[in-house]
């Protein structure tokens, strides 16, 4: 597997939240790989988005990663408890970032049972299958991703998207679009249609 070429995460963050969709996060974790295919992004672009943590360029210790390279990974917990992970995007100092908000696994699903919901694949119920990883928390539960993944170059070989995993049918799909997800606080930004979705 070849991760994406840094150059991919340098452009407009709307384009790269849309291209995105049907690529592959990847992370080793004890000698195994975790791969979901990413169905889902919201886009925050820090100059003009009240929803982005750097709106107003605002610089905190937690924030700090968002004004790093495109290319770099930007994991922050939320209500002491879920761990979100972002994509950092455009050139240094931009603070701009893509959230990613769901995946589907295709290779690791039994070591992220384990992480998901601490049990075996075959011992899951149908509700639990079902929202596995379709939600930004669930998906770093499911690839154990902590606050030890903040801040890591996304074009090493331990923690990386790529377009291509071999042995995996890359379908066709549509792209949905719609506001994002949760942010009402953000007055005018909470209705910017920058969350992306493979509609079916």
């Amino acid at each position: 597997m070849k991760p994406l070429n840094g150059e991919f995460y340098l452009r407009d963050t709307l384009m790269i939240a849309r291209d995105l969709l049907g690529k592959y996060l990847v992370r080793k974790s004890d000698g195994t790989y975790l791969i979901g295919r990413i169905t889902e992004t919201e886009a925050y672009i820090g100059a003009s988005d009240k929803a982005c943590h750097a709106y107003g360029k605002k610089m905190t210790p937690r924030t700090k990663t968002l004004y790093e390279q495109g290319g770099t990974s930007y994991v922050y917990l939320v209500y002491g408890m879920y761990h979100c992970m972002n994509v950092v995007t455009e050139p240094k100092d931009e603070a701009a970032a893509v959230l990613l908000r769901g995946v589907e696994f295709v290779k690791g699903l039994e070591e992220a049972a384990i992480f998901r919901y601490g049990e075996e694949l075959e011992a899951l119920s149908k509700y639990q299958l079902k929202n596995f990883s379709n939600g930004p928390g669930k998906l770093c539960k499911a690839m154990g991703i902590t606050r030890e993944q903040n801040n890591m170059d996304l074009c090493g070989q331990e923690f990386f998207i790529t377009d291509y995993v071999e042995g995996i049918e890359n379908p066709t799909f549509e792209v949905g679009i719609s506001s994002r997800i949760g942010i009402d606080y953000a007055e005018e930004a909470k209705d910017f249609p920058w969350r992306f979705f493979i509609s079916i």
